[in-house]
């Protein structure tokens, strides 16, 4: 039966006894092992009523029974829906009534906050705990390893993904078979993964990189993956030697810079550093490469377009840029009617491909509004585009500040003062002004033990700002908050620093 998606990633693997995850304690899973525990849980949900196009949403740690429920969707055809652990009840009851879904998979210490909400929503609820009574795992062990594998095409949705936004209600972006497998396909062989492979994965798995990304192009691959928990930097530390490749975010780079074992010899066996979900400091692109000989490679991509743009594999790797569009990806930079902008002017960034989504779920009117008919995905993202085509992300559309009738984009401001001395990072946001409307605000983390005068940065940066751009006010922080993918909340930013400018 037809089922591209559980084919090429999973099914292919059944008697492939090499091993597949690897755990923090060096235990093995192969693949043959784990299609087998896929087959169980597929089995499970079917006993439980699941079946194709049904919805499944999992808010679970991540564990090898994760990866095994994603595989079980996939054979079955039923949609997962992967959910933030750090979700509150209340976020979590939105979409569960927003996406109708059937089942929801959870740790068993939140359970008794969704029992009411659950039997309201007609959801089935289940914990994922190996030593439960009656647990998702429990059910599982006693099902069968071999499951039949629905009949699903590429054109099927296999994944609901719903994103983060600053305002409003939360948008399922809705991922196709053809979504993953495009991506997938692509990535392997333009980052040149082999069955050789081992990659060190400390991402989480709720989210596009942790799961479609990193574990995708592994399975494409064939290779390997030392599964961790989470970010630790001892175990990053500690797997280095033993693994190939390593996606992460810009917090993953700055962290290991920060540890004096990270040098030329630990990374001897390593061929790939990638970063993502968040930008790179130019800084710390050059101070990674200083002590460890490798240039990361940053690339781009969101929620709903799975990778578009990448650093080349072999070419010059661009600090500050996230290189240019992946083979078989359109990306233009444009005004707000869709006219395509010369190179050098920033615009907002559009891409098409068959790694774009194909709507979002249940919403009709917002998919019309960011998808063009032609097919171009209106990222929201400001970019601007060199002449030999590598694409710089200067900004959120939403994060452009207009004060007094002019244009400031944040990054040029952010970029400035994040390269004088004893400054970590920063994040200019606009705040309400009485006189021009709204007013840069800077928001900036000091090294530990320095002290920064915000007179010395204004005058600093008024070297190379007109006063307009320059920020009317500092703020000096221990942190930016950051989500779980390492992106600084401006929106959490904008919301504490609102009323600044009423009490100067």
């Amino acid at each position: 039966m037809g089922n591209p998606l559980f084919h090429e990633l999973f099914g292919r693997h059944r008697e492939n006894g090499a091993p597949f995850l690897i755990g923090p304690n060096g235990d093995e899973v192969t693949y043959a092992a784990f299609l087998r525990r896929a087959g169980q849980f597929a089995n499970t949900l079917t006993l439980l009523g699941i079946s194709a196009g049904d919805r499944v949403a999992a808010q679970i740690e991540k564990c090898p029974d994760t990866l095994a429920i994603y595989a079980a969707c996939v054979q079955i055809g039923a949609v997962l829906l992967p959910l933030n652990t750090a979700y509150t009840p209340p976020e979590i009851t939105y979409f569960i009534d927003d996406a109708g879904a059937a089942l929801f998979i959870c740790a068993p210490d939140k359970a008794h906050a969704h029992v009411d909400t659950m039997q309201a929503a007609g959801c089935v609820l289940h914990t994922l705990d190996a030593l439960g009574q009656g647990s998702l795992a429990q059910l599982a062990d006693q099902a069968p390893t071999v499951a039949e594998v629905a009949d699903r095409n590429e054109e099927d949705l296999a994944a609901i993904l719903y994103t983060s936004g600053t305002t409003g209600r939360s948008k399922g972006a809705m991922l196709s078979q053809k979504n993953l497998l495009s991506n997938a396909r692509v990535l392997t062989q333009f980052w040149q993964f082999t069955d050789r492979d081992v990659l060190l994965h400390a991402l989480p798995v709720f989210h596009t990189h942790g799961l479609f990304v990193a574990t995708n192009v592994t399975l494409m691959a064939g290779g390997s993956m030392i599964f961790l928990p989470k970010l630790d930097i001892d175990q990053l530390i500690e797997w280095m030697p033993k693994a190939t490749v390593m996606m992460g975010v810009p917090t993953f780079y700055t962290r290991l810079l920060g540890d004096i074992r990270l040098d030329h010899q630990l990374t001897s066996d390593m061929r790939l550093f990638v970063s993502g979900s968040a930008p790179l400091l130019a800084e710390t692109h050059r101070d990674f490469e200083a002590r460890t000989g490798h240039r990361i490679l940053e690339r781009y991509g969101m929620t709903e377009t799975n990778m578009t743009t990448s650093n080349p594999y072999d070419g010059d790797r661009r600090a500050g840029t996230v290189g240019l569009p992946l083979p078989g990806i359109d990306a233009r930079v444009c005004d707000e009617d869709g006219n395509e902008k010369p190179d050098g002017d920033i615009g907002i960034l559009e891409v098409r491909g068959d790694n774009v989504f194909s709507g979002y779920w249940q919403m009709p009117e917002k998919t019309r509004q960011e998808l063009r008919p032609n097919g171009f995905f209106i990222t929201g993202d400001l970019a601007v585009r060199s002449a030999d085509g590598y694409i710089t992300i200067v900004g959120r559309g939403k994060d452009l500040i207009i004060s007094g009738g002019f244009n400031i984009y944040p990054r040029e401001i952010e970029e400035l003062i994040d390269d004088l001395p004893d400054v970590v990072e920063s994040a200019v946001i606009a705040a309400p002004h009485a006189d021009l409307g709204e007013a840069p605000v800077a928001v900036i983390v000091a090294q530990n033990g320095k002290s920064i005068d915000p007179h010395d940065i204004d005058w600093s940066i008024a070297q190379k700002l007109a006063r307009f751009k320059r920020p009317r006010h500092y703020v000096i922080v221990d942190s930016l908050p950051r989500n779980t993918m390492g992106k600084v909340q401006k929106a959490q930013l904008r919301e504490t620093y609102q009323h600044v400018f009423q009490s100067l």
